[in-house]
């Protein structure tokens, strides 16, 4: 879990980088700087803990570790979710893991875009003609990222 919270912070620092927006970068900057320091921090714990006795206290403070990971990586892909709203420069050539993490991104923003489209075009309409929500949410990079869309795809590592 504290390997797969690094490749979350490698990937939003690289949207970070590519961000067009400053704030937005900042904000997901500071965002993987914390997952960074609770990714560390679990890895210490879980070496420890493989080395110590059983006890229930570090088994509560491994889990509750896990939990903040957790926490942490989802702050993280919100936040790459508005730098990607915000929009992205181009990568420089030849740096196949921006260019990767680019089209991930790029890809997840048209299919995002895509729905908000079709919600307008085919949304119902109540009395005041205010489009009627559904049940249906947006896509997001935490359902990409969790698999639970069907156009799921993994995060580059």
């Amino acid at each position: 879990i504290a390997a797969d919270g690094q490749v979350v912070v490698r990937f939003g620092r690289i949207i970070a980088k590519l961000c067009l927006d400053r704030r937005c970068s900042t904000e997901l900057l500071c965002a993987t700087e914390q997952t960074h320091t609770i990714s560390s921090q679990l890895g210490i714990v879980a070496r420890v803990k493989a080395v110590t006795a059983e006890s229930k206290s570090s088994s509560e403070l491994l889990v509750s570790n896990a939990r903040n990971l957790i926490q942490a990586v989802l702050h993280v892909l919100r936040a790459a979710e508005a730098a990607c709203v915000k929009g992205l420069r181009q990568p420089l050539p030849g740096s196949e893991e921006e260019e990767e993490v680019a089209a991930f991104c790029t890809q997840w923003r048209q299919n995002l875009l895509w729905h908000r489209a079709k919600e307008t075009q085919n949304s119902a309409r109540d009395e005041l003609g205010l489009r009627k929500t559904r049940a249906r949410a947006e896509p997001t990079l935490t359902a990409l990222v969790q698999g639970q869309s069907p156009q799921a795809k993994h995060i580059p590592k």
